[in-house]
């Protein structure tokens, strides 16, 4: 029996990953899509299938839609989500969960309150390569991680969004909020907790405007550049750093450094995973290459969210991971503010 799912927001995330891969799900028939621009809606239903709603509202309401996908900006999350919960419907939300830790408090509150599922999409525990690097890690071969390097970079968004400009909400400070720090930083977090399986609990940041300009030429109102020094709860202590101005090419790598060896994670565009023992040994594991923006494949994301429905199990990335990665963002973004050290132990429990 099939799961009919709506669409909520037809830029570019709904457009690449969210429609084509439910469209291609044999379990799911893509029932109601909804985008504040009629017109991006019905090419993506004639594309896709569904029938374009009305609201967002007739979307989360309909009796007959029983899953969601918000793939609204990002200052709408929590209140699309979380109505959509409340009313009995099973939601993957794209990230940043929320653009404040309240709203998604919220948004957890009301998954609790009915028992919808709430699943966010931060996609690159369904990597493959991370997914295989962590079973490297669980194995013992590196020994207990000591440090990390993790960047994720790319050329704005003003290349990647549904209109190409410099217009994109994504430069706003009202609907973006967090800037570069919440569109890719909270993916290699998130990506963080998941390899380690260890939380982050010690924050310094740098944020700037390097480069960007919004459609008058002037500054963006967001960060287009973050640093990051990261300590976690078992003492590993390593850098991150996000930027929208790596013009040459994608940089989505991961380093790892631990007692008995290196793991690099797609450091070199031939070797998806290279082990290096502290012996001086080499292995290189193919995976496959990461999903890019220039470079569309299966995410993983729709079968994972439709799978976790169908069996009613706890999704691969949780409405409580979704919150953990938006406070370290926000602990990230307030040391940048305030030039202190952020403290997480008891926020991230």
């Amino acid at each position: 029996m099939s799961i009919k799912v709506g669409i909520i927001g037809c830029g570019s995330i709904a457009n690449e990953r969210h429609a084509p891969e439910y469209h291609h799900h044999p379990n799911v028939e893509l029932f109601l899509v909804y985008d504040p621009n009629p017109d991006r809606a019905q090419k993506l239903v004639a594309k896709y299938g569904g029938t374009v709603a009305a609201s967002w509202q007739e979307v989360v309401h309909h009796p007959e839609v029983q899953a969601i996908s918000d793939c609204s900006t990002n200052e709408m999350h929590h209140i699309i989500t979380t109505e959509a919960l409340l009313a009995g419907k099973h939601v993957l939300c794209e990230k940043p969960i929320a653009t404040t830790s309240e709203g998604a408090q919220a948004m957890l509150a009301a998954a609790k309150a009915t028992g919808a599922i709430l699943m966010i999409d931060h996609n690159q525990r369904l990597v493959i390569a991370h997914q295989k690097a962590r079973q490297i890690i669980d194995s013992g071969e590196l020994g207990r991680i000591l440090s990390f390097k993790t960047s994720f970079g790319h050329k704005g968004p003003e290349h990647w969004s549904i209109n190409k400009t410099n217009a994109t909400w994504f430069f706003k400070k009202n609907r973006s909020a967090l800037g570069v720090a919440g569109d890719l930083g909270i993916h290699k977090v998130d990506l963080l907790r998941y390899l380690l399986q260890d939380e982050i609990v010690q924050v310094s940041a740098l944020t700037a405007v390097l480069d960007k300009k919004d459609e008058e030429g002037l500054p963006i109102e967001v960060c287009d550049h973050m640093v990051c020094l990261l300590r976690t709860r078992l003492g590993a202590v390593g850098t991150a750093s996000f930027s929208w101005s790596y013009y040459g090419e994608e940089d989505n790598s991961t380093i790892l450094y631990g007692e008995r060896g290196i793991m690099k994670i797609f450091a070199d565009p031939e070797k998806d995973i290279e082990v290096i023992t502290a012996t001086g040994e080499r292995r290189v594991e193919r995976t496959g290459a990461i999903q890019t923006n220039d470079h569309q494949t299966n995410s993983g994301v729709i079968d994972a969210f439709i799978d976790a429905i169908q069996k009613q199990t706890t999704p691969i990335v949780t409405g409580k991971d979704g919150l953990i990665a938006l406070l370290i963002i926000e602990a990230a973004m307030e040391s940048a503010a305030t030039g202190k050290t952020i403290s997480l132990q008891q926020n991230i429990g």
